[in-house]
């Protein structure tokens, strides 16, 4: 899975993919550009991996990334879903085939990332708290 979501919002975007390289991220973009307002500035925190890193990267507009210092993935919210998934519907379990595997994916995703209150309680980080500048 390459998902993103918003704390604020619950909104999420995801994409399955059997592999995980820059294409598939440029791929991703697309998808998200699709289903993001492009009226609405995302700031998206993620890794330095290589993917992540690529000069071939073809960021959506509205599009800034915040990468993260080295092994700090706690830092990111995405990987709180990530836990919830696993804990929730994939770990200790069998498959029969890729197929399977694809399908309990994707209703997972869909029963937990197309509920905006279960992003907003997962993915929630007190240091993204949005707060108003006095001027």
């Amino acid at each position: 899975m390459i998902g993103a979501a918003c704390p604020q919002t619950g909104q999420t975007v995801g994409l399955l993919s059997p592999e995980l390289n820059t294409a598939m991220i440029n791929r991703f973009f697309e998808q998200f550009e699709q289903e993001v307002d492009p009226n609405v500035h995302v700031v998206m925190i993620w890794d330095q991996a290589g993917y992540h890193c690529s000069k071939q990267l073809r960021l959506p507009k509205n599009l800034t990334v915040l990468a993260l210092p080295p092994y700090s993935p706690e830092l990111n919210p995405i990987e709180n879903l990530w836990h919830y998934l696993r804990s929730h519907h994939w770990s200790n379990r069998s498959y029969d085939d890729y197929d399977a595997l694809r399908q309990a994916a994707c209703d997972a995703w869909q029963a937990t990332c197309l509920d905006p209150q279960i992003i907003k309680s997962v993915c929630n980080a007190p240091y993204l708290t949005s707060r108003r500048v006095k001027s």
